[in-house]
Formats: C-alpha cells, structure tokens, sequence
C-alpha cells in the first residue's frame, strides 16, 4: 500500500502593486514564477486605512483563483499592539482590522503581523495583557468563511521584543487563548537571528519542533523564505537570498522536508526585484523537486 504524496510547497514572493493589486501584482507574481503572493493592502510605513478598488480586488482575487495561487497580506511595520503609547495602541487596532477586512476582499489565506514590543520600559507582562485585552476583540471578529487568519511573526530580537524564539510565542498563543484563527507566520531569517540555528546541523528539525511543541499542529501557514546577511543570534532583521547568507541552501531544503510545513507557502522577502527574486523563487523551487 502506497503512501500519500506530501502536498508541496507553493513558492513565491512578497510583489508591488502600487499601479493596482491585480494590474501590477498578479503581473509581478507571473515574472518571477509565483505560485504563491503576498502584498500590503496600505502603506507599510504609515497609518492610513485606504478603502481600496473593488475591482482590483476581485480581478486580484479572481486571478489568484484561476492560477491556483495563495494570497497574504502583510500588515504595516507600524503596528505594535504591545505599545505603551495610546495612539500608537489605537492606531495598530484600527490598522490590523483594515488589513483583515481587506484581506478578506480580496481572498487572502492570512493576515501576518509582527508580534511588537514592550516600549517604554514597561514591563513585558504588562505588554502582553494588553495584546490581549486589545487582539482578542479582533480575532472574535473572524467569524466568515472567508475571512483570513491571523498570523504572528515572530521578531528577530532586537530591542524589547515580546516574542522572537518558540517558547515566547508559546506563551504569545497563550495570551491569546490559542484563538482557533491565530496561526504563525515563521521568517528563517528572524527566527536565525533570534538565535534558532537552522544552519546547524539537525537545526531546522530542532526549530520546526520546537514550534509545533510551542502551537500545536496546524498552525504554521507561511514561511518568510529569507536568508541572513548576519551569523545565528545576532538580533539583526537583514534579509539576504536564498544561499547567499549564513543560513545556505540546503537548511531551505530541509524545511520543505518537515512534517509542519507540508503544504505550506513559502514567501521570499530578499534583495532585488524582478531578477533577485526570479532566481530565488527558481532556487526553492530545485530545492524542493530536486534535480531535473
């Protein structure tokens, strides 16, 4: 009797669509060989909450239908709902809830946003009470079909980060009562950084473990695909490509090999664009089918 095939992993990257969701991603995602995509549904570094064009959206999510191709959305790098600023705080609900309802528009898996810090010197359990008093309301809102999951990334480290290795985002889930729409976004680059040693030997083996033994199975829904200009345990977010940094190659291999990421999308957020990116999507891409 024949095992069951494992499902593979649809690779991709993060595309621009400033021109238009579907007439400037989808047409990135096709030149650099996407099976999978993410985009930002606002400006990255700004607080605006744009309604966005109904029918990009639905050409956007119509397109990723037809190609069979997973669709993400990255929260804005503002957002920190662990802050000790109420504006700040304030600003992080309303941007993550803009994020979700447009994930949801446009078809996406999931909503990925980073898990902050503890500013101000506040102390870290009171940082994450308030992740909860103000998350917990906007998980409670994915209540359709179509709504997207909510996926945590976990941070690279640096400064007063609430949640960068497994055993923080343990206790992360925790806090927010392992809401069953919360998921985990893993960046190889961040979780290196932090100090999980992929490029060691039996590396990624020990870091997918020890996040399963942290969520549960099932959690994992995307892979940041992001090699690292610095060595493990730096604390340092520099993204660099795949095998061209202190992760290699082969961990990357590795990883589509483990038990928690079957089927699941692997997004690259590395140098350069349409070039840099096409060769690291067709670099996963061997890596995962092995040679012609």
């Amino acid at each position: 009797m024949s095992s069951t095939p494992r499902q593979r992993n649809p690779v991709g990257g993060h595309v621009p669509v400033a021109g238009g969701l579907a007439a400037v991603g989808v047409s990135h995602a096709d030149a650099i060989g996407a099976e999978a995509v993410q985009v930002f549904v606002a400006n990255p570094r700004g607080w605006a909450t744009p309604p966005g064009d109904p029918e990009q959206s639905e050409a956007f999510r119509a397109a990723c239908t037809e190609r069979g191709m997973p669709a993400f959305v990255h929260a804005p790098y503002l957002i920190n709902v662990g802050s000790h600023t109420a504006e700040t705080a304030a600003g992080s609900v309303r941007s993550l809830r803009h994020s979700l309802r447009r994930g949801r528009a446009i078809g996406a898996r999931g909503v990925v946003v980073h898990t902050g810090s503890a500013t101000g010197g506040r102390p870290r359990r009171v940082a994450l009470d308030q992740v909860r008093e103000l998350m917990l309301p906007l998980l409670d809102e994915l209540t359709h079909e179509d709504d997207p999951w909510l996926l945590l990334e976990p941070t690279a480290g640096q400064g007063a980060s609430l949640c960068s290795r497994m055993e923080e985002l343990a206790e992360y889930f925790e806090v927010l009562e392992r809401h069953p729409r919360l998921g985990v976004c893993l960046d190889t680059c961040h979780v290196f950084a932090a100090g999980h040693d992929l490029a060691a030997p039996g590396g990624v083996k020990e870091t997918l473990d020890a996040l399963e033994a942290a969520v549960g199975p099932g959690r994992l829904r995307l892979v940041h695909a992001n090699d690292s200009r610095d060595v493990a345990g730096a604390r340092k977010d520099r993204h660099a490509n795949i095998g061209r940094g202190h992760i290699g190659e082969e961990p990357f291999a590795d990883l589509m090999t483990h038990p928690a990421t079957e089927g699941v999308p692997l997004v690259i957020e590395t140098p350069g664009r349409t070039e840099g990116h096409a060769a690291d999507v067709a670099l996963l891409k061997r890596l995962r089918d092995g040679p012609d």
